[in-house]
């Protein structure tokens, strides 16, 4: 029986390139740092140009930053070739820009619904079809990987930001039917589907104790998890370990599905 030592698993991504959307701070910071640690080179995209240019700069020299705007047509296939043209290839495409607008347009207007769905799956999808033929020339073991961030409102209702739960499930349905397409193109599609989370979007919700209660309450672990616990399921779908991982979401949730 063969073992993977602990060198080997923290080069798990050694010469591999990845593109990472979202990915000047939360989650999508933290999938950057793994990945670099992990040995990959990674284009950093995002609208957050200064914070997004410190964390490439933070990286070193196998980082690089471009702005994206996920809901720009004319910005989709720039990014691609960008990443092509820096690092000569890519293996991994990482969807994690997102956002839910409980402050700003009411996604139960028809505005607000749209605007969720763009920012939410339209993006992924046509950035992820962008991809296709880069990804597609990827000779990483097991294929190229896309792993698309979903939500626990991909499986629950709310009142609040329907547009986002909404536009989440779609997400999830993308991936499978991406999964079934791309099969033969040696393209892996999966999804993680992130509980609470302890990160910027979720930061307004800790001064209001009762409030982050009633969500610890709908959980097994009863606690939040952190953006280092949902890279660790990004990188293994994003690596050779998940070669025969497609079409589906993992929940890094604290066990609220379970309840």
């Amino acid at each position: 029986m063969t073992t993977t030592t602990d060198a080997e698993s923290t080069q798990r991504l050694r010469n591999k390139v990845a593109l990472i959307t979202g990915g000047a701070r939360g989650m999508g910071e933290t999938h950057a740092r793994a990945m670099v640690s992990a040995g990959a080179s990674v284009l950093i995209a995002d609208v957050l140009d200064a914070e997004g240019a410190d964390v490439a700069d933070s990286l070193g020299d196998r980082a690089s930053y471009t702005h994206l705007d996920v809901t720009n047509r004319g910005e989709w296939s720039r990014a691609i070739a960008r990443v092509v043209d820096e690092f000569g290839h890519l293996d991994v495409l990482v969807n994690n820009a997102g956002a839910n607008f409980p402050d700003g347009l009411d996604e139960w207007s028809p505005e607000g619904f749209q605007a969720s769905l763009a920012m939410n799956v339209e993006g992924a999808q046509r950035l992820s079809v962008r991809a296709r033929e880069a990804l597609a020339t990827s000779t990483m073991p097991g294929g190229a990987s896309v792993v698309n961030v979903i939500s626990m409102m991909t499986y629950r209702a709310t009142t609040i930001v329907p547009g986002y739960s909404s536009s989440k499930a779609a997400l999830l349905a993308l991936t499978r039917n991406l999964a079934l397409h791309w099969v033969n193109d040696g393209i892996r599609v999966n999804a993680v589907a992130p509980g609470l989370i302890d990160t910027p979007m979720t930061a307004p919700m800790k001064p209001f104790q009762e409030m982050l209660d009633g969500e610890l309450a709908k959980q097994i672990m009863r606690r939040m998890g952190t953006p280092e616990e949902v890279a660790a399921a990004v990188l293994f779908l994003s690596s050779e370990a998940s070669s025969f991982t497609t079409g589906t979401a993992f929940a890094i949730d604290g066990g609220y599905l379970a309840l």
